[in-house]
């Protein structure tokens, strides 16, 4: 008769092997978000460190500079003092240059319209775009990046228009708007009524209407700046 053995389960063994297997199986089961400061560094040590139990030196890192964030700041001097070979410090270079390009990648998507040059670099892009004649709003977040700029929602009365820009703002999570207006010769009659309309239409839902511009040939003009607004 055949001698039958029992499937091993690498996930419940001991030893550094199986130790990393339950990690990496609690991150693909309960997601990255759940790992402790240590745990992340631990779990990047793998790569760098093959054969070795790497928590208590993640831990240790942590430790002697402070916070995770530090780890990864360190001078490669500091990092190889504390006992880490240049494979593990290669390892913990990658982070700082992923957070990096994605803040850069963020930036480019969703730049921050905060100050004034900054709005009128952006708003001379839109006159390349040719959107002369329109009507249109920046949406921002609560730090004044651009969330969306889209033309005014059409619709038959200011109050419906506004009902529609609240609707937008809201699914949006916007807690700003800047509107402008491409003049193709000159100014509407009516665009400083139509920003106090839209600008009270916000109040209730602590949506801020930070200006509304006039934009065309030369500098963009500003109702706020004017009294208008």
């Amino acid at each position: 008769m055949a001698n039958t053995y029992p499937r091993i389960d690498l996930t419940r063994g001991t030893g550094p092997q199986g130790h990393r297997a339950r990690m990496r199986a609690r991150v693909l089961n309960t997601g990255a978000s759940t790992l402790a400061d240590y745990e992340i560094l631990e779990m990047l040590l793998f790569a760098g460190v093959p054969r070795k139990d790497t928590k208590p030196l993640a831990k240790g890192l942590i430790g002697h500079f402070g916070s995770l964030v530090e780890v990864f700041r360190a001078p490669t001097q500091a990092l190889r003092a504390a006992g880490l070979k240049d494979d593990a410090i290669r390892v913990l270079r990658l982070p700082g240059v992923a957070a990096e390009r994605l803040a850069s990648s963020e930036q480019r998507e969703r730049p921050t319209l905060s100050n004034w040059d900054q709005l009128t670099q952006y708003l001379k892009q839109a006159l390349e775009g040719g959107v002369s004649g329109q009507f249109r709003l920046l949406y921002l977040d609560n730090r004044n990046r651009l969330l969306a700029d889209e033309t005014a929602p059409d619709a038959d009365t200011p109050s419906e228009r506004n009902r529609a820009i609240a609707i937008r703002a809201l699914a949006l999570h916007a807690t700003a708007l800047i509107g402008f207006y491409v003049r193709p010769t000159e100014r509407p009659t009516d665009l400083s009524q139509t920003a106090r309309q839209l600008d009270f239409a916000m109040r209730p839902l602590s949506i801020t209407l930070h200006d509304v511009l006039i934009t065309g040939n030369g500098p963009p003009s500003s109702l706020r700046q004017e009294g208008l607004l």
